[in-house]
């Protein structure tokens, strides 16, 4: 249990930990590092001195190591004395002694910014000429014999504050001077991160990693990350946890191997507001890989609007799930108690092993997320996601001093991906796997949602850091990322169409042609007729949707020449057509021409840009008995798309377009295609007779 530093001086390192948390093994794992050997005591004890990060206690600590020391008998010795749940060690034993020999007293405390717990007492604190001025009494250092008369008047109770007991000694001139104690002011030997998260820095050296206290330009050798604040990300990288050198060293450790048996995991699902895309969700979901006999569905549903969409997939998909518990918006449950319940469906079920919660607004693109975060073998751990363009993801890399987001150093480098590996965070939301053994121990308390200062995420975090319990955070892969919901609209049929600002990524993915990307790169783009290209352009989905949202308005023109909606009020060439701004989708589909449309206009049309001002966008209706065909005419456009919205011989017959000047004819138009041409001038063109069926295209007059 000792060390040999400068001199013979034997090293005695002590602890208080009475149960095995994620901080203690933390910690271990970094004495291990250094080969500290650590006596820990009150191992098995049940815990009586409450939570001191937040009111005074202590004192069993105080208790247990007077015990301690009574009970060693060589003078020679020296002892440290270090929390172990928010601790690391960042350099070994000589060091640590060589320091503290160097202060030339027989005891050291740590020192703090911040004083505590009775500000009442901060005139009788002596003056430093330089540092900290307050004791803190997580970490200290001396001679045995001095740290026996130090704790010889202890007679409190487990309840009582250690740091007061310990500061009133220090304050007392005649016992400071009796034992000869001081601070280590300017943090060489102890680093207490409370009151000072803006005064350390990592500092990366050699294939290890130190924190440095710019403030005094120190490299201290124990870290505590006290109060509230823990250790906050230091941990993720001292001593050596993640190194520019080596990346991360701990990431595939104790991982847990999936074999022929699954566990049995309850998907946990919230849909707490109007959403876009959520029959993308659940095709998502449906593409999981992991068996879906050792999955369970809750799935709670607070919006009216989204539950035709919830039952069509329960109707045609739930029979594949082991189980599916639905909670509705009849329940009136707000996020707090929904998320409760949610939980405790999990901890109540014997056969559940993890609880994943995944919310409404998350997009999964990763197939194996479920397994892989089952084997990270971590009590809760979440895969990064970000929305696109933005810094925003599903975690916080540090807390504030309050305890609320404080941006870490290395924040940005993890969300970019400049930084790899599994990082312990002290919030998480959004998507995350727990395992379940945990919501029958630690978290056993069913309203982990439940506060009145914090909204629900941030009190359930909250009260998973109370319990000792480490979050995780992996972007080891490529998972995924989040909507963005606002500015949602529900007064159309299929709102979706208008989230091309919102959420650009998704709206291509969903209504863009699937070939579109390879157009240029695969030469896709055909040339029917001369200067007529034509290629794909929207999904099939894009093109039902449309024609549907259309329908679904409507109001479909008489055909007249007579046209209020343009200007001028008269129509040359007039067709059975609405007009996208009567549907209040001509920002949308401007968006659409100039990221869609434009880039391929100026590849095929060398020397000509175009901004996409587009006078009259508008979708027409072809019906044998209602106008089956459109009479020769220019364009008023420099360019013209023409797309078609739906299949011929499928859903129509005839059809089609013809270029006079070449008599040439594009008579089978494939869905999802567009025609793009010269609109005046050169390409007098007509519409072909539908024989049969409704035909539909989208049609936009460019640049006129």
């Amino acid at each position: 249990m000792t060390h040999l530093g400068p001199r013979g001086l034997e090293l005695v390192v002590v602890t208080v930990a009475t149960r095995e948390t994620d901080g203690f093994k933390r910690f271990f794992r970094s004495a291990k590092h250094f080969n500290y050997t650590v006596k820990v005591l009150g191992e098995g004890e049940k815990w009586k001195s409450g939570d001191h990060t937040s009111s005074p206690g202590g004192g069993q600590k105080v208790r247990l190591l007077k015990a301690a020391v009574e009970d060693m008998k060589d003078e020679k010795q020296i002892l440290l004395f270090v929390e172990s749940y928010d601790v690391v060690f960042a350099s070994g034993p000589s060091e640590l002694l060589k320091k503290f020999q160097q202060a030339r007293h027989k005891v050291v405390f740590s020192s703090e910014s911040l004083i505590w717990p009775d500000r009442h007492l901060e005139d009788k604190h002596p003056h430093v000429a330089e540092g900290n001025r307050f004791l803190g009494s997580g970490g200290f250092i001396g001679h045995l014999p001095n740290i026996k008369e130090m704790l010889a008047d202890w007679t409190g109770e487990d309840t009582d504050s250690d740091q007061l007991f310990f500061t009133n000694i220090y304050i007392d001139p005649v016992k400071r001077k009796s034992i000869n104690i001081t601070l280590d002011s300017r943090c060489r030997l102890f680093q207490n991160l409370h009151g000072a998260l803006d005064d350390v820095v990592l500092k990366f050296e050699d294939g290890r990693v130190r924190a440095r206290n710019v403030l005094y330009d120190t490299l201290p050798v124990v870290i505590h990350g006290n109060g509230p604040t823990k250790i906050n990300y230091l941990g993720n990288y001292i001593p050596n946890m993640w190194t520019f050198e080596t990346g991360c060293t701990a990431c595939h450790e104790d991982l847990r191997p999936l074999t022929a048996e699954y566990p049995l995991v309850l998907i946990a699902i919230f849909i707490q507001q109007p959403t876009p895309f959520v029959e993308v969700f659940f095709e998502r979901l449906l593409r999981l890989q992991y068996p879906k006999n050792r999955l369970k569905l809750f799935i709670y549903n607070q919006e009216a609007h989204h539950e035709g969409q919830l039952s069509s997939f329960v109707k045609d998909h739930g029979s594949l799930y082991q189980d599916v518990k639905l909670v509705g918006p009849e329940e009136e449950m707000d996020q707090a108690a929904s998320r409760n319940l949610g939980f405790d469906v999990c901890r109540k079920d014997e056969d559940c092993d993890y609880l994943f919660v995944l919310d409404i607004e998350v997009v999964l693109e990763n197939e194996e997320t479920l397994q892989i975060l089952i084997e990270q073998n971590l009590p809760i751990v979440a895969p990064m996601i970000t929305r696109v363009g933005r810094l925003w993801s599903n975690f916080w890399g540090a807390l504030s001093a309050e305890g609320y987001y404080a941006r870490s150093e290395d924040y940005v480098d993890i969300v970019q991906g400049r930084r790899v590996g599994v990082w312990s965070v002290p919030y998480l939301s959004s998507v995350y796997l727990v395992k379940a053994g945990l919501l029958r121990s630690e978290l056993s308390t069913y309203e982990l949602f439940t506060s009145s200062l914090l909204d629900p995420d941030m009190a359930y975090c909250h009260n998973v850091r109370g319990q000792g319990v480490f979050m995780y955070v992996t972007n080891m892969h490529t998972f995924g990322r989040i909507l963005s919901t606002q500015n949602y609209q529900t007064s159309h049929l299929h709102n979706d169409l208008w989230q091309i600002f919102e959420n650009p990524v998704d709206w291509q993915e969903r209504y863009i042609h699937e070939n579109y990307t390879r157009i240029m790169r695969d030469q896709l783009i055909e040339t029917p007729c001369p200067d007529v290209y034509w290629f794909p352009i929207l999904s099939d989905v894009g093109c039902n949707h449309i024609v549907e949202e259309m329908e679904h308005f409507g109001k479909w023109s008489g055909g007249a020449t007579t046209d209020n909606r343009i200007q001028g009020g008269y129509e040359n060439v007039p067709t059975i057509d609405i007009h996208m701004n009567q549907i209040n989708f001509e920002k949308e589909w401007q968006k659409f021409l100039l990221e869609y449309i434009a880039p391929i206009t100026e590849k095929m049309y060398p020397g000509y840009f175009t901004k996409c001002s587009t006078p009259l966008n508008f979708v027409v209706r072809y019906k044998p008995d209602e106008q089956p065909l459109l009479v020769p005419h220019h364009d008023a456009s420099t360019f013209t798309i023409n797309v078609a919205l739906n299949s011929k011989d499928l859903d129509y017959q005839g059809g089609g377009c013809r270029f006079l000047r070449y008599n040439c004819s594009v008579q089978a138009p494939r869905k999802g295609w567009t025609l793009l041409h010269p609109g005046r001038l050169t390409h007098y063109h007509e519409g072909l007779p539908t024989t049969g069926g409704v035909r539909y295209i989208a049609v936009s007059f460019v640049d006129p």
